[in-house]
């Protein structure tokens, strides 16, 4: 079910806010909308990278493995060519 939120906007934000939605044909509480969206869904994106970076470095704590530096650059050499392959084992 949808809650009421408020927010304080400082006058120019406020401005620009209802000048931007009258140029997009939409109302101020849409832009606001969409724009908390966006936000979340990049900070949990964000989030979700950071969970997997860190379970990768726990692995190779745990394992030592890794990738080594030769592999890697051949890899990137192939993407710079336009070849699409997989990361490597």
């Amino acid at each position: 079910m949808p809650t009421t939120q408020g927010i304080k906007l400082d006058d120019d934000t406020q401005t620009r806010l209802k000048s931007l939605a009258a140029k997009r044909n939409r109302t101020p509480h849409w832009l606001m909308r969409s724009a908390i969206e966006d936000y979340l869904n990049r900070e949990e994106q964000y989030e979700a990278e950071k969970a997997e970076d860190i379970a990768e470095y726990e692995d190779y704590i745990l394992t030592g493995k890794a990738i080594d530096n030769a592999r890697v650059s051949a890899w990137l050499n192939e993407l710079a060519q336009g070849k699409k392959s997989p990361w490597p084992n």
